[in-house]
């Protein structure tokens, strides 16, 4: 990337007018000759964005994905009810924030419109105790989002403001990328908030909220993405904490039009062929091996969850050198996850969130009514009287019985929705994962960056070191562009232009304060 800065135009790419561009090397528009070949490893958000990018400017792709079908951890499956319905099934509830500039701008390449997201009307919280928040009346805007929220929430008052101590509270104002993981790194996020006396009854907005949203015990996160989180969602962006959901599954809304759009652009999407070694040739090309194959290729972007990554690296003895090797084998994964959606008889009560945040409950999560907004569960629900509900349980105890946390969470879900206790379960689906990267304490100058050892090797995902103020979904996506960004720069190529939301704290006179308490 050659330059960053703000333009007037920016809120065409979201409401937030301080969104920040990042721009390419310069260079031709695309290859109108004869075009290097490039393996992108991997069909999930990362590889998507990483292939697009790369087909759109003539390069010759072959998209490779272990399972039959596109979305990686959002991927989607068919299966059959015991009531002879075939529905789709997927890892579950994923929102899209209104300041993915990346992944929506992924999206917009068969959906300009974004017509396949529909907006969920808030993002309620509610805690065992009675409390509940929610952000729909929260001014979006900074420093009026923070002083709103106080105002509305019955969990985090003036009072507790007040508590709070101001020198250590400041970083939250004015987080700076990529230097908060130098200061914040090295701590956990349960130990910053109690470093700043965040109130005891409000740490479920924090853990809830934030924390959570990587699968992670907030004991075992790193700080500095808990301080990015707030950045991101809250107080250094105005595009707030509400959200966009898929009208439909995620194949059917997604990756499929994305793999036809890929396709139309003469890429080849391989799916149901996993990877098992690359080999760096004399001449810097790269032999990728699949099952009893082997395709040369000028260049290879790995876009792979951390296993994926661990597990290719370490059956191409070659690749990279005696560091980014050891760096890429101490990629660890996030505790457990569950997934359990259930089919019941009969409907949740009409006046239910489509999306609660839990806490306190067990290790209940959150609750989805499904049917409220994916077209397929309201068809199911309209046929059949009924109603599709989802529940997620994080970071679960690698020792626990796994049909325990399942009752145990669907108990938690007649407590919630008492309505549902009554309920007939006519099918239910459970599934477990541990897949997802943990950004554990300290770990952040050991996690890859998209460029490597070998200058046509690139990697993407959300597991990747970037330099900008992304996360999650959006990490992916901007990982994949900046992966292919890199390749098409060494090619002479111009790359995709990136937005992101500001990279520091929007209050000059906010951050001045921040900084001066960090010299003390």
């Amino acid at each position: 990337m050659s330059a960053r800065g703000r333009r007037p135009g920016a809120a065409r790419h979201g409401r937030d007018r301080r969104a920040e561009v990042v721009l390419p090397v310069p260079g031709r528009g695309r290859f109108t000759g004869d075009a290097p070949s490039t393996a992108v490893i991997g069909g999930g958000i990362a590889g998507l964005a990483a292939a697009t990018a790369l087909a759109e400017r003539g390069v010759r792709v072959t998209l490779y994905e272990r399972e039959p079908a596109l979305g990686g951890r959002l991927a989607g499956w068919p299966v059959r009810l015991a009531d002879g319905s075939v529905v789709t099934m997927s890892r579950g509830f994923h929102a899209f924030f209104r300041q993915y500039y990346n992944l929506r701008g992924l999206l917009r390449r068969t959906d300009p419109g974004l017509d396949a997201l529909t907006p969920l009307p808030d993002y309620p919280l509610r805690h065992r105790d009675g409390m509940t928040d929610g952000f729909a009346r929260v001014p979006r805007t900074p420093p009026w989002s923070a002083l709103g929220f106080v105002a509305l929430s019955p969990t985090f008052g003036w009072r507790d403001l007040a508590a709070m101590d101001p020198r250590a509270a400041l970083p939250l104002l004015d987080v700076r990328v990529p230097e908060v993981y130098e200061r914040f790194d090295g701590i956990s996020a349960s130990d910053f908030l109690h470093r700043i006396n965040f109130p005891e009854a409000a740490h479920h907005l924090a853990f809830e909220v934030f924390s959570r949203s990587f699968f992670a015990d907030p004991r075992e996160l790193s700080a500095a993405e808990l301080l990015l989180m707030f950045h991101i969602y809250f107080l250094g962006s105005s595009e707030g904490l509400l959200f966009d959901v898929p009208r439909e599954p995620f194949p059917q809304a997604l990756w499929e039009p994305l793999g036809g759009y890929l396709r139309g652009l003469g890429g080849e999407v391989r799916t149901g062929t996993p990877v098992h070694r690359v080999r760096p040739a004399a001449d810097g090309d790269f032999a990728v091996e699949t099952d009893g194959a082997s395709v040369r290729h000028q260049a290879v972007v790995l876009a792979l969850d951390t296993g994926g990554l661990r597990h290719v690296v370490g059956a191409s003895e070659e690749l990279g050198d005696t560091g980014w090797r050891a760096d890429v084998a101490a990629l660890r994964t996030a505790p457990p996850f569950l997934v359990s959606r259930l089919w019941l008889d009969r409907p949740v009560r009409a006046d239910r969130a489509g999306f609660l945040g839990t806490s306190g409950y067990d290790g209940l999560d959150n609750i989805s009514v499904l049917d409220r907004w994916e077209g397929e569960s309201a068809r199911w629900a309209e046929r059949t009287g009924g109603s599709v509900v989802e529940l997620h349980a994080y970071a679960v105890d690698e020792r626990a019985e796994r049909k325990g946390v399942q009752g145990r969470i669907l108990d938690r879900l007649h407590e919630v929705y008492p309505e549902t206790a009554d309920a007939r379960i006519v099918d239910a689906r459970h599934e477990w994962r541990s897949d997802c990267p943990v950004f554990s304490v300290g770990g952040y100058h050991r996690r890859p960056a998209v460029r490597t050892p070998h200058p046509r090797l690139v990697l993407a995902g959300d597991l990747v070191r970037t330099g900008l103020p992304v996360a999650l979904m959006e990490r992916a996506a901007t990982s994949g562009f900046l992966a292919a960004n890199h390749l098409l720069a060494g090619w002479g190529v111009r790359g995709q232009v990136l937005w992101t939301v500001p990279r520091a704290g929007r209050s000059r006179t906010l951050g001045a304060l921040a900084r001066a308490a960090a010299r003390r």
